[in-house]
This record gives C-alpha cells, sequence and structure tokens, in this order.
C-alpha cells in the first residue's frame, strides 16, 4: 500500500511538473505545438531548407522586436519602427549608390539615422510629455515620407558589397539568421547585465519610483528609445539586403508584428517583464505561422485570420501561465527558475527531433505529384485587377486538374521573397509570381532559378533573373495610349490631374512614363497636380477632393487604375463625364460598369483574367518541359462606351 502510494504521488509530482514547465514557458509551449502541427499537416515542413527559409523570415521582424523589446519592458510603444528601418535602408543605398560615400561610411550613416529618430522618440516623450503612442505614430510618418522623399519613390539599389547580408555563408547558411542571432544576443546582454538593462524593468515596473530611487528616467528613456531606432537600422539593412534594394515602402505594418512578437513572448505592454529570448519564440511563431500557412495552400485571406487566432491563444496561454502563479519573466532568475526553462528547451529539442523522424517516415511525396502543384504570389488582392487574374488562373488550372496555391504578398516585397522561398522548399513544378517589384523580386527569383524550377511572370517582369516566360500587358504602351484617348476626347487642349498609384511600385512609374511620353504630342494639355492615392478607391475618393479644392475647373484626370478613377468619379459627382472627363486603367469590372454609365470616359484593360489563364498554361508547359514562349503580350485595349458592350476582360 505504501508502494502504491509513493509510486501515485511520483506520478503526480511528474505531471505537476510537466504541467509547470510548460505554464511556465507559455510561448515555448505554443512554438511546439505549431511545430508539431505544421510537420504533421505538410511533409515539406520539417526539411532543412524549409526551416532555414523560417529562420530568414523571422529575421527582420526578431531584429525589430528586440529593439521594441527595450520599449515595451520600460512600459512604452514604438509604433516607428517599420518606417524608421525604410528610412535607414534608403539613407544607405542613397549615400552610397548615388552621392559616392564609402559603403562603410554609408553604413554608419544608415545606423547614425536609425539612432537619431530614436533619439527624436524619446526627447518627444521624456520632455516633450508626449505619449509614446502618439511620438511614434508621428515620426512613422515623417520617416517614411523622408523615405520617399529620398529616393523620389522610387527603388535604389543596394550596394553589393552590403547586399551580401542576404545572403548565404557556406551555400546553406543564411546570414539574415547570424545577424537575428548576434542582435538577440546583445539584447540578452542589455537585459540581463547592464545598468540600463535594469533601469527598463525598474522603470516598466514603477516609473515615479524609478524616479525616487535616483533613477535618471528621462535620460534613460532616450537611450531606450536610441536602442529601438539602431535596432531599427539594422532590421532595415538586412531586409533592404535580402532585396538587393533599398524600397521607400519597405517594412509597412512590421511594427505591428514586432509588436505582436514581444506580447507573444511573454512581455507585458503595462511594462516591467520581457526578455530577449522570448521576443525570438514570438517572432518564431509569426514565421512558422506564415510559412506553413502557405505549405498547405492556406487561402490568403483565411490566413490572416488564423494568425489573429494564434497570437490570442499564444497571448491567452501566457496569461494563464501567470494566474497559475509562474514566475514573471524579469532581468533575473532563480536557479530552479533556470533549471525548468532548461529543461524545458531540452523537452523541445527532443520533440522536433522526434518530429523530423516521423515526418520523415510519414511523409513522401513522389515528384510526379509535385510537377503538378503550380504556386503562384500576386503582389495584392486588394485589388479587382489583380482578383480577376486569381480568378482566371484558378479556373484554368482547374480545366487542366493541376493544383494550384495561391498567396497575397499584400504589396510588400520582402514577403513576397518568403513566399517564393516557400513555393521552392515545397518543390512545386513551377512557380508564377506577380512581382510587388520587378527588381526587388530579383534575389528571390535568382533562388527559384538555383533549385531548377521553371519561373512564370505575370503582368509585371522579373529584373535580372530567368524567367521560363513574361505574360504581360504593356503598361508604358498602356499608359501611352491613356494619353492620346484622353488628349483626343478633350480636343487637344485643357488642363488635368493625374491620380498615381503607390509610389516605388513599377506599375506606377511604367504608366506614368508611357502617359509623360504620350502628352508630349499635345502640348496644349497641361497637367496641373499629380498625387498618389495607393491604388485605393477610398483614397481616390479623398486625394481627388483635395485636388479640386486647388484646381476646381480641370478638364480632365488620369487614374492609373480603375479603382482611384472610380473614387475620382464619386468626387466629381456630377461632373464625371459631362464636363470632366475620366480615364483609369484595368478593365475591372466596377471599371467598365463605369464606362457604360459614361462616368468614366474610358480604361486601358488589360484583359486580366486572360493573364491569369495564359500563365497557368505556359506554367503547366513549363513544368512538363514543353517549349514556351519567353515572352506573351497580351493587348492592352482603350475601351469607351462604343466598344465596351464586346470587351470581355
Amino acid at each position: 500500500m505504501a508502494a502504491d502510494t509513493l509510486k501515485s504521488t511520483t506520478g503526480a509530482s511528474g505531471a505537476s511538473g510537466l504541467r509547470r514547465l510548460l505554464l511556465d514557458n507559455g510561448a515555448l509551449t505554443a512554438l511546439i505545438v505549431l511545430v508539431i502541427a505544421m510537420s504533421a499537416l505538410s511533409g515539406d515542413f520539417m526539411t532543412t531548407d524549409n526551416l532555414l527559409n523560417v529562420g530568414v523570415q523571422a529575421a527582420v521582424t526578431a531584429i525589430l522586436a528586440f529593439g521594441v523589446t527595450f520599449v515595451i519592458v520600460s512600459a512604452g510603444i514604438d509604433l516607428s519602427v517599420g518606417s524608421v528601418a525604410a528610412l535607414s535602408a534608403t539613407v544607405l543605398a542613397w549615400s552610397a549608390t548615388s552621392e559616392g560615400v564609402p559603403v562603410f561610411l554609408a553604413v554608419l550613416l544608415a545606423i547614425a539615422t536609425g539612432i537619431a529618430c530614436g533619439l527624436v522618440n524619446g526627447f518627444l516623450v521624456s520632455y516633450g510629455k508626449l505619449p509614446p503612442f502618439i511620438a511614434t505614430l508621428a515620426m512613422l510618418s515623417v520617416a517614411r515620407g523622408l523615405s520617399l522623399v529620398i529616393s523620389q519613390g522610387s527603388p535604389i539599389a543596394f550596394p553589393d558589397s552590403v547586399s551580401h547580408l542576404g545572403d548565404t555563408l557556406g551555400g546553406w547558411l543564411p546570414v539574415p539568421v547570424l545577424v537575428m542571432v548576434g542582435m538577440g544576443l546583445i539584447t540578452a546582454f542589455v537585459l540581463g547585465r547592464t545598468y540600463i538593462g535594469r533601469s527598463m524593468y525598474a522603470i516598466g515596473g514603477n516609473e515615479e519610483a524609478a524616479r525616487l530611487s535616483g533613477l535618471r528616467v528621462k535620460k534613460q528613456k532616450l537611450a531606450i528609445y536610441a536602442f529601438s531606432g539602431l535596432f531599427a537600422a539594422a532590421a532595415g539593412i538586412v531586409l533592404a539586403a535580402r532585396l538587393s534594394s533599398a524600397q521607400p515602402q519597405a517594412a509597412q505594418g512590421y511594427e505591428l508584428d514586432a509588436i505582436a512578437a514581444v506580447v507573444i513572448g511573454g512581455a507585458s505592454l503595462a511594462g516591467g517583464t520581457g526578455k530577449a529570448s522570448g521576443t525570438l519564440i514570438g517572432a518564431l511563431i509569426l514565421a512558422v505561422l506564415r510559412n506553413g500557412l502557405n505549405l498547405l495552400s492556406v487561402s490568403a485571406f483565411w490566413q490572416q485570420v488564423v494568425i489573429g487566432v494564434v497570437i490570442a491563444l499564444a497571448v491567452l496561454l501566457d496569461t494563464v501561465r501567470r494566474k497559475a502563479g509562474a514566475t514573471p519573466v524579469a532581468a533575473g532568475t532563480s536557479q530552479g527558475g533556470k533549471g525548468r526553462q532548461a529543461a524545458t528547451y531540452l523537452l523541445a529539442a527532443v520533440v522536433a527531433a522526434a518530429v523530423v523522424g516521423a515526418t520523415s517516415l510519414l511523409h513522401s511525396g513522389s515528384s510526379e505529384a509535385k510537377s503538378q502543384k503550380i504556386g503562384l504570389s500576386l503582389s495584392t488582392l486588394n485589388n479587382p485587377f489583380f482578383v480577376s487574374i486569381r480568378a482566371g488562373a484558378q479556373e484554368e488550372a482547374q480545366k487542366l486538374g493541376v493544383d494550384l496555391t495561391v498567396t497575397d504578398a499584400q504589396n510588400d516585397a520582402s514577403q513576397q521573397a518568403n513566399q517564393l522561398q516557400n513555393f521552392t522548399s515545397e518543390g512545386l513544378g513551377t512557380i508564377i509570381v506577380n512581382p510587388v517589384d520587378s527588381d526587388a523580386v530579383t534575389p528571390a527569383a535568382m533562388g527559384v532559378n538555383k533549385s531548377g524550377i521553371p519561373l512564370v511572370a505575370v503582368d509585371r517582369a522579373v529584373n535580372n533573373a530567368a524567367t521560363a516566360a513574361l505574360v504581360a500587358s504593356d503598361n508604358v504602351t498602356g499608359g501611352k495610349l491613356a494619353a492620346k484617348a484622353l488628349a483626343e476626347k478633350l480636343g487637344g487642349k485643357g488642363t488635368i490631374v493625374i491620380l498615381q498609384g503607390q509610389a516605388g511600385t513599377s506599375a506606377s512609374r511604367e504608366r506614368g512614363a508611357g502617359f509623360a511620353e504620350g502628352l508630349k504630342d499635345y502640348p496644349g494639355i497641361k497637367v496641373v497636380a499629380k498625387q498618389p492615392a495607393d491604388w485605393d478607391r477610398t483614397k481616390g475618393l479623398d486625394v481627388m477632393t483635395n485636388l479640386l479644392q486647388a484646381n476646381p475647373d480641370i478638364d480632365g484626370v488620369f487614374a492609373e487604375n480603375d479603382e482611384m478613377a472610380l473614387g475620382a468619379i464619386k468626387a466629381l459627382g456630377s461632373k464625371a463625364g459631362t464636363s470632366v472627363q475620366v480615364i483609369g486603367f484595368d478593365g475591372t469590372a466596377d471599371g467598365l460598369k463605369a464606362v457604360k454609365a459614361g462616368t468614366l470616359f474610358a480604361s486601358v484593360a488589360q484583359q486580366p483574367t486572360q493573364l491569369g489563364r495564359i500563365a497557368v498554361q505556359n506554367a503547366v508547359k513549363a513544368a512538363q518541359g514543353d517549349k514556351v514562349a519567353k515572352s506573351v503580350m497580351v493587348p492592352v485595349k482603350v475601351v469607351t462606351e462604343e466598344n465596351v458592350a464586346g470587351f470581355a476582360g
């Protein structure tokens, strides 16, 4: 009986110990569960190449998040890190490429830019008494604007010597992962071993008590935000190195991922808790989620839902941990706490090893099956034109009996690079890419080339990398046709405004250049204003409303896509189609309806559904080793009220 009692007690104690291990490390537990789930669901997940991809894809978010950790531990917030990252990279590329500054000095200038932005944030918070949310939100806008001003809205080539930060060592170990680990170690050292690190915890725990105890809180906050700016600059340099160019619109929304990674990792937004290892785990959770969902061919729309739910669950698990009485994550831990953490990491390693072994036995998809799978990475699905490309591609894929996976890059060149890496790891038969930017996609496209997987470009070309085929309309020619049609409609004279697409995108540059070239034949047409409306109907409405205040008597509008044109029509009201002629670009369903209604004079139609169909046709041929035309041009056509009835996009 005594033996049975002892056995029962020991078993209960063991179960309780395991429970405590997992509860004390909620984020790590969530990561282990995610890895197991993704490995069970996809045989492509637990491969060496894919795990390295996950590391690369986590790197920029993790580096940003390490800097944000300092701020959150001290009960602050930094919303500017994404914009500061873009500005720092732009400064480096501009100074080294355009101004001839030595690369070493250009790197220092970029880092100094990040630190300066952080110091401004710290000054506004400490001495200006602005709430951190407001101060850093202002810097978000200022830094992004300066990035666009310096670059003139166009990507700037990155120096080759710095671009190596996006490469691999020995052909397999990604440099971004090494940078991430290095920055993580620095973060851990600062938080756990330095005076300023202890000050961060003190300020976050109770700022007034910290001040009364003799801490110079204002100066400490200056240093804390400077650290955040420094890490943002490092992240921006790594991101630009991956893309081989500084993108003025890079890292949009990354500040939210960084904050999410810190909170998932166990830090409290109220301050006083947080550590580097937790932040790293949080960034890895986000990367594993996105990578795994890509491999599982989950709808791009549902991916956002799933990521949000998992983030909430991870934070909920951490809340349960705290309520269960787990030791808070602070600057120091007891020997017992360290032992529990070590055991947990050992448990994670054992589980990972078991998963690798199991998946190698359970998943062995044939190369024949893989050749019938195609990946399509679209620049965005927040635009009817690209939704139509997807519809045409899906229709053709179903007709040909192939499996098509569609992803949404959300106009983020880095996210698109991640998606191409994921497709490559999955070993698909062919990959189709609609580049966010023709230059920024090059490094990822070259990675596809190295894998031997055929690459097909749709709508926009891929520069400096091999493609089996380019299926596209000519944006420059379309711009010229738009200029000719609008000028002739106005009788060769009048004033017009231009609504531009998102600054820095190749489509906006090409359409704008074609339109400007076409207007040279009509000297009587004067462009009185041009402003970006980011391809968005709502922004088109707002920007057009503003332009009408300064230019109430315009005769025409050229919008670089139909969505902005429809917004302009709304702003013009009864003037649209009567005293003011509006021409759009794309030939979307809503655009053609407006042409029929007479409010939109014309749309330069690209036949997006046809683009999708032909891209899939060529992708299947390429996968089968058949001969494919290098360039398939789908003609653009000016659709007006006279010919819209017979037009099919």
